[in-house]
């Protein structure tokens, strides 16, 4: 079995609540993330979905070490990187590196392209064996991009242009990892499948490993082989994407799938095109529920459920294969996945809402 390149154990982050101007005594904490199992093996895409708010963001933060993890481990590459300082994390960034979502504020408005791409040169004090202009040009054609854009400022690009300067910026030091933050999500549906095109065509070509964060489901089929689904600083479901694409059995999971578009409508039934509506909000990272986090919105809810959390391991259900792990008392069923059953499953989702009315 291969050896995984990243290897996340019981990670969790909680950002403190404090009151009062001098003393700053702590009242509570947003447990943003709070107990979290992630592997990723070389090579491999795993795509990290989930609702705005979740811990997808603090996630990426966490595995490249941008902030300080309040307990678990993150081991890359072998080496357990939870609590290095800033001066031994240094030489570690060249192996993992990381595209931020917003191509607009990611980018300093007063450097040039070629100062903004050539900075993890500078950082790193990497001598380039033709210089370190040569060097970004490269790395500027290489995202599609032309090397007469070097002495260029980030406000003469648009913004798929300037997420392809910060994906170059990314492979400068030519890392083993990177870590994609919605990378399309602030990008015009037309560019978005050229920058995803993009990462796929680079991960080919120089091997790259990639943790692709995102909400936006359809992206994450495209590019993702396995998939990883959030529910307020828990992970739920994890599967090979086509599995979990064809046969979800978180609650959850289903009900994010039904809201997909389905460019041609006539491809599916009528039963199956209507959505799950979660009715109600997410609970608060400050108190979430007792047991499992999903109940307060789940339809299949019963008693163990706020009593126990489920662990995420894979259940004892014929179709499920052994990569396949959910946190569900209750996983979904064949039957509730299609016809009559999931006419039930829309109905008593909508139950659950009009109770809490």
């Amino acid at each position: 079995m291969t050896e995984n390149l990243l290897e996340v154990t019981g990670l969790e982050k909680h950002f403190p609540i404090t009151r009062g101007i001098i003393f700053r005594r702590k009242i509570g904490a947003v447990r943003a993330v709070d107990g979290i199992d992630l592997a990723v093996q070389p090579g491999e895409t795993l795509g990290l979905v989930g609702e705005s708010g979740c811990g997808k963001t603090t996630t990426g933060r966490l595995v490249t070490r941008l902030i300080e993890p309040t307990a678990g481990r993150v081991v890359f590459d072998g080496r357990d990187i939870t609590h290095v300082s800033a001066g031994r994390m240094r030489p570690m960034r060249r192996e993992i590196q990381m595209i931020f979502q917003d191509p607009y504020s990611s980018l300093n408005p007063r450097h040039t392209v070629g100062a903004i791409v050539g900075a993890p040169f500078r950082v790193q004090n990497i001598k380039t064996p033709q210089g370190r202009k040569k060097a970004v040009q490269e790395l500027l054609e290489l995202v599609g991009l032309s090397p007469e854009h070097y002495n260029r400022y980030p406000h003469e690009f648009s913004g798929g242009q300037r997420q392809r300067i910060g994906i170059a910026r990314a492979l400068a030091l030519r890392p083993k990892m990177v870590v994609a933050d919605e990378p399309v999500s602030a990008l015009d549906v037309s560019i978005q499948a050229q920058v995803v095109n993009l990462l796929d065509d680079l991960q080919k070509e120089l091997g790259l490993t990639y943790l692709v964060i995102a909400h936006d489901l359809s992206v994450v089929r495209h590019i993702s082989d396995r998939v990883a689904v959030m529910y307020l600083g828990k992970i739920v479901e994890v599967a090979p994407r086509d599995d979990l694409y064809s046969r979800p059995l978180h609650p959850y999971t289903l009900a994010l799938l039904s809201a997909v578009p389905v460019p041609d409508p006539a491809r599916r039934d009528a039963a199956q095109r209507e959505r799950i509506l979660l009715v109600g909000d997410v609970p608060s990272p400050i108190d979430p529920p007792s047991g499992c986090r999903f109940r307060t919105r789940c339809w299949k809810a019963q008693e163990i459920c706020a009593q126990q959390e489920p662990p995420l391991e894979t259940p004892a259900l014929d179709e499920v294969t052994a990569g396949h792990r959910v946190a569900c008392h209750f996983p979904i069923t064949p039957e509730e996945r299609t016809g009559r059953g999931a006419q039930q499953a829309r109905e008593a989702a909508a139950a659950v809402g009009e109770a809490d009315d």
